[in-house]
């Protein structure tokens, strides 16, 4: 099936459709796809866009120019924030709502990251579900080489993934680390030429186990650890659902 749009390109941000799975591609190569403030602000309504569409299975968010992800956020507008308290705080709360939409996306989302990721860059793979890299792509978390702080949301994801010592490391140095090194530490989950693979095992499977999924996981990673009344409704709800017993019906009989 061909790719086509889906609702509206906002500038510099675009989703298409390739049959169950949404695209969001960071489309502005002259800036090394450099997030601006316009940016930062469409990509939640972009996301829900996809989100909304019952006929998308996985989203992937990637670069619409092979290469290159994402240098991070606009340095220009950084330096314009400086002077601009009402750009700072607009930027500030930008960033904060579209790392969030990310993070909280209910449907599996999956970055593809070919070339640089870098400071905002790598935020957005944080946020992310999973991450796949080829093997030109590079890493870093560079606030300290201009003086900046990292958002506490984006940190948290950081050590989430490669635990605080590899956190400390990466953000006190400011390196760049490349896709060997970043799945070694687990920034990434997988180093591949696309995100082909595992997107096409993703839409294989269970929508409804998917969201119930990345539900716990959620709760998991906000400190739940032990069942409780909400836990135990969620496992026994797939029992009655329409994905457990249509796809038991086709196990047996494949088995027949």
């Amino acid at each position: 099936m061909p790719r086509r749009a889906i609702g509206y390109d906002a500038p510099m941000l675009k989703l298409d459709k390739d049959g169950a799975i949404a695209r969001l591609l960071i489309d502005r190569p002259e800036r090394h796809n450099a997030m601006n403030l316009a940016m930062w602000q469409a990509l939640p309504d972009l996301l829900a866009q996809a989100v909304g569409d019952d006929d998308v299975r996985a989203i992937v968010l990637t670069s619409a120019t092979p290469g290159l992800f994402c240098a991070g956020a606009d340095i220009s507008e950084m330096l314009a924030a400086r002077e601009d308290r009402g750009l700072r705080a607009a930027t500030q709360e930008a960033i904060n709502a579209a790392q969030s939409a990310l993070a909280q996306c209910p449907k599996p989302l999956v970055a593809m990251v070919d070339g640089d990721a870098i400071g905002g860059g790598c935020g957005l793979i944080l946020a992310c579900h999973m991450r796949v890299a080829t093997s030109r792509a590079r890493f870093g978390i560079t606030p300290a080489r201009l003086g900046l702080a990292y958002p506490l949301h984006d940190t948290a994801l950081l050590v989430d993934l490669v635990g605080p010592g590899q956190a400390r490391r990466l953000m006190l140095t400011g390196m760049l680390i490349g896709a060997e090194e970043a799945l070694r530490i687990g920034l990434i989950e997988e180093i591949g030429e696309s995100a082909h693979e595992a997107l096409r095992a993703i839409v294989a499977n269970s929508a409804f186990t998917h969201a119930a999924t990345l539900h716990t996981i959620a709760r998991v990673i906000a400190g739940q650890g032990q069942e409780d009344e909400a836990s135990l409704a969620l496992f026994a709800s797939a029992f009655d659902g329409a994905d457990f017993a249509a796809r038991a019906e086709g196990f047996f009989k494949r088995k027949g």
